[in-house]
């Protein structure tokens, strides 16, 4: 070991102080062995400190996307309650419009809360979109039926979801910027399949408390008032998302910002100002401008992804029980209880594709993904179209095969994509972009495909492997970015050995 850095290695994990002490002896002992090296060349992480905020990151997206998960499962309730007019397949089109209403908002909120959490700091940004989010779905379930109030009552429920939707534009770019700015460069994969867990939960959350209402309730008092019990549920899970976000401590790039305001050298202080010059008050209207300037080619590929992603991703866990309920005719309570056996299934595998895309690559899982939904999405759909639980299951289990593949991978892919000083605004953007297209349009889109093609119940299959085969194509022309640090930002690593043999790899060996 280097001379120096004896201290660090006495010093407590426990104490925030003796790593901070670390942290210093090692840029002391890496500026030894390297002069060319700067400051901040390498960053070690803290895996205690970067597991919490893992979890909590991971733990404040399941509550968001438990209370985006009910509008889906009740979506046929809805559908009679809130657009009672008319035909069954009318009123479940108006309420699967009114679910992709939502996403038209989405870009807005990225817009705003991606450059916003450059400004005031990852933290406060992923807290407010949680209180958006709690307080926009427990208003659902207070507004009054369409048989009480009439006209308002769609209205309200419109004005709702344009605040569920807003809120959401700001939280998977944000909480996917958070985890990957923390992780070290060789776990990024393992430690970022963590946020799509959280989502996992928190659409399994939602299925598990319609489906135990359906079987306890039935139907006549859920139409009445069960329907409601979900959305009210929101609001105490809010705020343990919302404690929990609180709870957060900011990455390091916001930490180094707020240090540099306090305890820049005069020395350093123009240096300081260059680095974190993407964190201030003026980045945000410069940044929008970037982002679409210079980052055009990289965002339209962040979109391919992702919208290719999304229709899958809401073709099986939004969409699937209404298209077994309303299509097939099948049980509602079987529907949700084979997904919901599926989500629990993806959850336990789920960190070890995570894991496989550190060791092997993103490209390799993310094609995997996408080949599989093109390859097997009609022999899926004709198990399910069978009808009896066996071939439902098998069905359903090829496509979460195909699905788990993406979720565990696109964590750490995407945030990849874009330079550190335009992460979070251009991620932000990009996703909701494709979201909006694509993703929340899903089962509207199926749904009115299979109108005018007199109930074709392929249609889904059809349009899985167009948004799979975009993919492909998007995929192959993505850079591998597995094991290498994020671009704009130093190398991360786990521990201090592996920072030292990286530093010793990095000096010139001696010539005489």
């Amino acid at each position: 070991m280097p001379t120096g850095s004896t201290e660090a290695d006495q010093a407590s994990d426990n104490d925030p102080a003796a790593r901070k002490r670390h942290r210093v002896l090692f840029r002391a002992v890496a500026r030894r062995r390297n002069p060319k090296l700067r400051r901040t060349d390498i960053t070690i992480t803290d895996e205690k400190v970067v597991k919490r905020a893992v979890k909590a990151a991971a733990l404040g997206n399941a509550m968001e996307w438990f209370d985006f998960g009910i509008y889906s499962y009740l979506a046929v309730t809805i559908g009679k309650v809130f657009f009672p007019g008319g035909s069954d397949t009318t009123s479940l089109l108006s309420s699967f419009a009114t679910f992709a209403v939502a996403f038209l908002v989405r870009p807005l909120g990225g817009v705003y809360f991606g450059p916003l959490g450059d400004r005031i700091g990852r933290k406060k940004v992923l807290a407010l979109t949680m209180i958006m989010m709690a307080l926009g779905t427990l208003c659902i379930g207070l507004i009054p039926s369409y048989a009480t109030i009439g006209f308002w009552a769609p209205v309200l429920l419109i004005l709702f979801r344009l605040i569920q939707g807003f809120s959401t534009g700001g939280e998977y770019g944000g909480a996917s910027t958070f985890i990957a700015e923390y992780a070290p460069d060789k776990k990024r994969g393992y430690f970022g399949s963590f946020l799509e867990m959280g989502t996992l939960i928190g659409y399994t959350g939602a299925a598990g408390i319609v489906l135990l209402l359906n079987t306890t309730l039935g139907d006549d008092a859920m139409l009445h008032w069960g329907w409601r019990i979900p959305f009210l549920v929101a609001g105490p899970l809010g705020l343990v998302g919302l404690y929990l976000r609180i709870k957060l401590d900011e990455t390091p790039a916001f930490q180094k910002l707020e240090a540099s305001q306090t305890h820049v050298t005069s020395g350093s202080a123009a240096e300081a100002d260059t680095e974190f010059a993407h964190l201030s008050e003026n980045a945000p209207k410069k940044k929008i401008s970037e982002i679409f300037i210079q980052q055009w080619p990289t965002l339209i590929l962040c979109i391919a992804l992702v919208g290719a992603y999304n229709i899958t991703d809401y073709m099986l866990l939004s969409y699937m029980p209404t298209y077994l309920t309303d299509t097939l005719k099948y049980e509602e309570s079987h529907g949700l209880l084979i997904l919901l056996g599926t989500m629990v299934v993806l959850m336990c595998v789920i960190s070890s594709v995570g894991r496989l895309s550190d060791r092997y690559g993103r490209k390799p899982l993310l094609m995997t993904g996408m080949l599989g939904f093109f390859v097997i999405a009609i022999p899926a759909f004709l198990l399910v179209k069978q009808g009896s639980v066996p071939a439902v299951i098998g069905g359903m289990a090829l496509l979460g095969l195909s699905l788990v593949c993406l979720l565990g991978t696109m964590s750490a892919a995407l945030p990849a994509l874009f330079p550190t000083n335009v992460r979070y605004g251009s991620l932000s953007i990009g996703y909701n972009l494709a979201v909006s297209l694509f993703g929340g349009t899903t089962p509207l889109v199926i749904t009115a495909l299979m109108d005018v093609s007199d109930q074709n119940v392929m249609v889904p299959a059809y349009y899985t492997m167009g948004a799979a085969l975009v993919g492909v194509i998007a995929v192959a022309c993505m850079k591998e970015t597995a094991q290498q640090p994020l671009e704009g930002s130093p190398p991360s690593v786990a521990t201090k050995e592996e920072a030292v043999e990286m530093v010793t790899a990095q000096t010139p060996e001696p010539r005489f």
